[in-house]
C-alpha cells in the first residue's frame, strides 16, 4: 500500500517512514511538512493511506487538510495521528471523513494495525478515546427514542419547546406567547419531566435532532 506521510516535524516524518517501510505491504511514497504540501503531493502521487498531524502550525491544521483532501478524493483514507485525546477533535476528524484516530504515544505495532485497518476500509480509534465515541452513540441512542414523545406535549409546551432550546428566558417567553411567567415555568418543567431531560443541553440536541431549531 502506498502512503504519505504529513508532519511539520522532519524527524517524526522520518522516523514513521523508517517503521513503515520496514514492512512488506507497505511503502511511503512522499511526505509533506503542511497541508499546503500535502495537497500537492496528492496530485502528483497515487496514494491510498495518509498519516495526518493534526496540528501543524503555521497554517492550517490537520482537520482542515483532511476535509480538503476528502473533497479531492474520497478514497484515499486518512489516519489521524495527534497528542491530542481531546473527544472534540475525534468527533470533528470522523465527521469530516478520516478513517482513523491515533495517539502519537502509541507503539509501532499499533500504529501498523491502524494503517492496515483504515487501508481494508475499517475505522480505527486509538483505545484511550474510545470510551467518548461511545458515549457519543448512547446519548444519540436516548435522544433518537424520546424523539416520539414529542406527541406527549402539549400544544402549548411544543411553541415553548424550541423558545427554550434557543435560550430564551422565562419572562420573554412569557412576553412573546402572553401568557405569565409562572405558566412558562409549569410547562417548561412539564416539558422537562414528559421527555426525561434533566439539562437544557439535552433539550436544544433534541430540538436539533427534531429539526425544531437551526443553529
Amino acid at each position: 500500500m502506498r502512503i504519505m506521510v504529513v508532519d511539520d516535524h522532519v524527524v517524526v516524518r522520518r522516523g514513521l517512514s523508517y517503521i513503515i517501510n520496514a514492512q512488506s505491504d507497505m511503502q511511503v511514497v512522499c511526505d509533506a511538512a503542511d497541508g499546503l504540501e500535502a495537497m500537492m503531493k496528492l496530485e502528483q502521487n497515487e496514494i491510498d493511506v495518509i498519516l495526518m498531524d493534526l496540528s501543524m502550525p503555521p497554517g492550517e491544521n490537520g482537520l482542515v487538510t483532511t476535509k480538503k483532501i476528502k473533497e479531492l478524493d474520497k478514497k484515499v483514507k486518512v489516519l489521524i495521528m495527534t497528542m491530542h485525546d481531546d473527544e472534540e477533535y475525534l468527533f470533528r476528524a470522523l465527521k469530516i471523513g478520516a478513517s482513523g484516530y491515533l495517539l502519537k504515544n502509541a507503539y509501532d505495532e499499533e500504529m501498523l494495525e491502524a494503517i492496515r485497518a483504515v487501508y481494508a476500509g475499517g475505522v480505527y480509534i486509538h483505545p484511550s478515546v474510545a470510551p467518548a465515541l461511545v458515549r457519543e452513540f448512547l446519548t444519540k441512542n436516548e435522544i433518537d427514542e424520546k424523539i416520539n414523545s414529542y406527541e406527549l406535549l402539549s400544544k402549548r409546551e411544543q411553541e415553548i419547546l424550541p423558545l427554550i432550546a434557543l435560550g430564551y428566558g422565562n419572562k420573554e417567553i412569557a412576553e412573546k406567547l402572553f401568557v405569565s411567567v409562572k405558566t412558562v415555568e409549569a410547562h417548561k418543567t412539564s416539558i422537562m419531566h414528559k421527555l426525561g431531560f434533566e439539562k437544557r443541553t439535552d433539550l436544544v440536541h433534541y430540538a436539533i435532532k427534531k429539526n425544531l431549531i437551526d443553529l
